[in-house]
């Protein structure tokens, strides 16, 4: 294809190049360069694939171009792979990378599990990377277990998990879980997230447990024993292997502070109550100073009548003059007998 062509250029004359027209030349060397790009590439790297004794066809390397797959990553880790012995056909590479997976990472993860003994299949792998997780750092995690910080240390959260024992002390606690990728379990198993808040839980609940905090102090592994007989990796992505207390600090009495709390509580009722009663009582007292007023007024009414009365009687002549005389004398006798009885005037 470029012999003929090249020839015909190489054997043209200057006068006859000089004759083309710019537009056919420029094109001309458009297409070369094209062909150069789509088979001159093409070419290298189904030289190398043969020379790795993990071919890939060149027309296959062609086609991923116009597929707008980078052949440079198919064939580099069909490469690689061969290299670990390892044999993945480059139509299961390409697929991958058009459902845009990352081919490399995938190859890299089944490289490291096949060295470490783990099976791990090329579909599973594939399947872990689209689902959005870290293939390889799963098989790392698996081959070497990390630690996980229980609470995690992050901006604006709580960096203990508090808990409090049956005598009302509050202990806060720092664990460290040791963890290990659980490769099956990877796709639709939850995260870390998932482990600390399940191994916070579990240490509250073994403290609350407790009747005294002294117990936990004397016996901090009851603590991890007891979280980690609960299986709380179950439906994660992840097998704990140990959870270890790192630190346990006494906090403040909490049964102490709700007693006193229930104390004022209490106190501010009685107030509320006998404030209640006061003022019932000053109510009642003004009610009955203002009947003793009625009443007054009544007597004085009554009392204003009485001169009515009699002058009444004089007129009917029910009532002498000798009569009045003597009420007015029973009257007197009967306030001197008064005076006498009581001397001091009260």
């Amino acid at each position: 294809m470029f012999a003929p062509l090249s020839q015909t250029l190489l054997s043209s004359t200057p006068a006859q190049i000089e004759g083309l027209p710019v537009g056919g030349l420029i094109g001309i060397l458009a297409v070369l360069a094209f062909l150069w790009w789509l088979i001159g590439s093409s070419f290298v790297l189904y030289i190398q694939s043969v020379a790795s004794n993990a071919t890939v066809g060149l027309f296959s390397i062609i086609f991923m171009r116009i597929r707008r797959v980078s052949p440079q990553v198919i064939v580099t880790a069909r490469i690689t792979a061969k290299k670990a012995g390892i044999d993945i056909t480059s139509d299961k590479l390409e697929a991958h990378y058009m459902a845009g997976g990352h081919v490399m990472r995938v190859i890299e993860a089944i490289i490291a599990a096949h060295k470490a003994g783990i099976n791990l299949s090329f579909d599973r792998a594939c399947a872990i990377d689209l689902a959005g997780r870290d293939v390889l750092d799963a098989v790392q995690t698996s081959v070497n277990p990390k630690v996980i910080d229980v609470p995690m240390a992050e901006k604006g959260q709580q960096t203990t998990i508090d808990g409090v024992a049956g005598n009302g002390i509050q202990l806060k606690v720092k664990a460290r879980v040791t963890v290990r990728t659980n490769i099956d379990r990877l796709v639709g198993g939850a995260t870390e997230n998932t482990i600390v808040a399940r191994v916070g839980q579990g240490i509250v609940s073994t403290i609350g447990a407790a009747k005294n905090h002294m117990s936990v102090l004397e016996n901090p592994k009851s603590i991890s024993k007891t979280v980690l007989d609960s299986g709380l990796d179950a439906g994660t992505a992840f097998d704990i292997l140990s959870i270890d207390i790192a630190d346990i600090i006494v906090g403040e009495n909490i049964g102490a502070r709700l007693d006193i709390d229930k104390a004022e509580a209490a106190t501010k009722i009685a107030q509320s109550e006998a404030e209640q009663r006061r003022a019932m009582a000053v109510a009642l007292e003004q009610e009955m100073r203002a009947k003793v007023e009625e009443n007054r007024a009544k007597v004085i009414l009554a009392e204003a009548e009485v001169p009515l009365a009699l002058a009444d009687a004089f007129r009917g002549g029910r009532l002498g003059v000798m009569d009045y005389y003597n009420m007015k004398n029973v009257q007197a006798d009967t306030a001197m007998r008064e005076s006498v009885a009581d001397p001091k005037g009260k």
